[in-house]
């Protein structure tokens, strides 16, 4: 398999072409066409760091979450002129994939931790542009909070954060990684116990309070290594193609 078929393969697998309205360059930022596949790299963000490292594992393609590229030219200049530098110099393509790797019903990041909390059933939560990018049900079993921070590997150090407002024994959740935070008033209509988020702005904290629900904001990167890590094992699985995942985690 040559990295352009692979890409098209993703392309068509995560319905890319029907999130016309994301502000990422999905797809191939960077593109070697003729290159064959033999390695790929999988990462949460595109730096210097997961590209050196990408290219140091011998991998021909890095896909991530969050590319380089953003909605609008960049000049090519200072930091942004070393990762591209370092990719091309490397034969490195790059491949990313946004808010459909958050919405996508199997492998993206929100249906992955719905699944990881063993839940069997969720339905489509918090519109974004008339498309749905979180979702929302009900857990196997009543969980506290610290419960479901620790199988989603939400710590302190992940810049976890809680608002434990809601019931100490969580029933329903609705999830939306990332920045989805705001989308606590959508929780808030449907009667949730909890929303899963990655970051908890300042001014969502009395609407959580007095509207009685928890939050658990695990860090922004923490809540997006799920994606990703389910397109590794994708990858290895349906096309027989040697993988690596490159920690790189913020903190944040």
């Amino acid at each position: 398999m040559f990295v352009s078929e692979y890409g098209k393969e993703l392309w068509t697998r995560l319905d890319i072409s029907s999130f016309p309205f994301d502000k990422s360059l999905n797809g191939f930022q960077i593109e070697t066409p003729d290159r064959e596949l033999g390695k790929a790299a999988f990462a949460v963000d595109a730096s210097f760091e997961t590209i050196d490292r990408a290219i140091d594992e011998g991998a021909d393609v890095l896909v991530v979450h969050h590319g380089l590229f953003w909605g609008e030219p960049i000049a090519i200049r200072g930091a942004h002129y070393r990762r591209v530098k370092r990719a091309i110099d490397g034969g490195l393509s790059l491949f990313a994939v946004h808010l459909p790797l958050d919405a996508h019903p199997l492998l993206g990041n929100n249906a992955q931790i719905a699944l990881r909390l063993g839940m069997t059933a969720f339905d489509p939560f918090a519109q974004f542009h008339g498309r749905n990018i979180g979702y929302k049900g009900s857990l196997p079993f009543p969980m506290t909070v610290p419960e479901i921070a620790r199988l989603l590997s939400f710590t302190p150090e992940s810049g976890t954060e809680v608002l434990k407002f809601g019931p100490d024994m969580v029933s329903s959740v609705g999830i939306v990684s990332g920045e989805g935070g705001d989308d606590i008033y959508e929780a808030i209509d449907e009667g949730l116990d909890l929303l899963i988020t990655g970051v908890a702005p300042h001014e969502i904290y009395h609407a959580a309070k007095e509207n009685g629900i928890n939050v658990l904001a695990g860090g922004h990167y923490q809540s997006e290594v799920f994606g990703v890590k389910a397109l590794e094992r994708l990858t290895k699985a349906e096309w027989g193609i040697d993988t690596v995942f490159i920690e790189a985690g913020t903190g944040l």
